[in-house]
């Protein structure tokens, strides 16, 4: 048996986490969740909806998003696309003014280890209501 345990899936608002993206498929896992686990020190928790604006940012700072990696299982991202991002990057970008739309429903509890629930809040990918169809 592991020592290395999962953290328990729940999200920002205290429900069931809900899966970020299986395409491209995401997670630290790559289980399509923004799960994590202790061993996770990137702590890859924040369900984003990328942006042109991030991508750039993130491609200056030394972290390129865009460009496919299959060594590591990462198509690269286009703006659109949703990604479990590192907290403390979603925070930089927040920082910087670049900081992309949020899903609260699958962004993992532990980004509150490090974003304030009411700066993922404001930046909340609003979920379509049913008769929005």
């Amino acid at each position: 048996m592991s020592t290395v345990e999962l953290t328990p899936g729940r999200n920002v608002l205290g429900g069931p986490l809900r899966a970020c993206s299986y395409d491209p498929i995401t997670g630290y896992f790559r289980d399509g969740c923004c799960r994590t686990r202790r061993d996770d020190t990137g702590l890859h928790v924040v369900c984003v909806k990328v942006t042109a604006d991030f991508l750039a940012f993130s491609m200056k700072i030394g972290n390129d998003l865009s460009t496919p990696r299959p060594e590591w299982r990462f198509p690269g991202l286009k703006p659109g696309q949703r990604w479990c991002l590192c907290a403390s990057r979603w925070l930089e970008a927040w920082k910087a003014g670049v900081a992309p739309p949020v899903s609260l429903e699958g962004t993992h509890e532990r980004a509150l280890d490090v974003i304030p629930l009411d700066v993922l809040q404001a930046f909340a990918i609003q979920p379509v209501k049913p008769d929005q169809g």
